[in-house]
């Protein structure tokens, strides 16, 4: 895979169309606001080129992964496309986004009997991994995509980076849905201390950014960008000195919440622990 220009995503063709163009994949619950569900779609519909497995990390009921597969059956591609996922959901969670969605009530917790049902649609081209993400290991397939809403504490975030960046071919991209989110402000702090290898490329709605792979990060490199280890301090700093990155795409307000909730919330490295500013 070569590296190309990346200049179209300044436009945001993700756009165009609408919602409407997601087809069948409307049906399949997501907690994605609709200019990331667009995005997903657009990348394996219109800039992907089927020379690497497609890779969704935390994928809920299906609903980002119906997106992509949804894109790549528009494309013609084949990639394979795998979803990873503890495939769980409490009665709030399934009141809350899969029964309103049309999903048959269900008894328990496990989600994966439904998100099966529901991606069937693309099932000749998805596989469903139901794992804890810190003790899965990827075969070293090469990946074109890669969208992880999974970054939910810099041990997890750092498994990722471990298991599958190294299969990342140079001229993939790379979405991180909680990028931007001030619960999980290590995601942006491991990206930007490998922008030799990530380029940040686009910022969409709120929480999500997409990056290029400009080249395969080793295992050195990935060793630098792990973020366990990192002090509040530290964290703080390597966000507030790329300031002019946020404020080149409009998110110096998503940037100053990050920092507020790092300084009320000293040590914490899991999002659901983290205080709100």
């Amino acid at each position: 895979m070569t590296l190309r220009d990346t200049s179209v995503f300044d436009e945001s063709p993700w756009l165009a169309g609408g919602p409407d163009r997601l087809g069948p994949a409307r049906a399949v619950p997501t907690m994605l606001a609709h200019e990331e569900e667009l995005l997903l779609y657009w990348l394996t519909a219109a800039w992907a080129q089927g020379t690497g497995a497609v890779v969704d990390l935390g994928c809920f009921a299906g609903g980002s992964t119906a997106r992509l597969a949804e894109g790549q059956r528009e494309a013609g591609h084949s990639a394979p496309i795998h979803a990873y996922d503890r495939f769980g959901a409490d009665e709030a969670t399934k009141r809350r986004f899969l029964y309103p969605a049309g999903v048959a009530r269900f008894e328990g917790e496990d989600l994966l009997p439904a998100a099966t049902a529901l991606l069937s649609p693309w099932q000749d081209r998805i596989s469903l991994h139901k794992e804890d993400l810190k003790d899965t290991v990827w075969p070293g397939e090469p990946i074109e995509i890669l969208v992880v809403d999974a970054s939910k504490s810099t041990a997890t975030l750092d498994a990722i980076a471990r298991r599958f960046y190294q299969a990342l071919q140079p001229g993939a991209i790379v979405v991180h849905c909680g990028a931007m989110h001030w619960r999980e402000p290590w995601v942006m702090a491991q990206m930007l201390l490998m922008r030799d290898w990530f380029t940040p490329l686009a910022h969409a709605h709120d929480t999500t950014f997409a990056f290029h792979v400009t080249r395969t990060p080793d295992s050195r490199a990935i060793e630098e960008g792990l973020t366990t280890g990192l002090r509040d301090k530290a964290l703080a700093a390597i966000l507030n000195s790329n300031r002019a990155l946020f404020e080149d795409y409009g998110t110096t307000d998503q940037l100053d919440t990050m920092l507020a909730a790092i300084a009320a919330s000293p040590g914490v490295r899991d999002a659901w622990k983290m205080s709100r500013p």
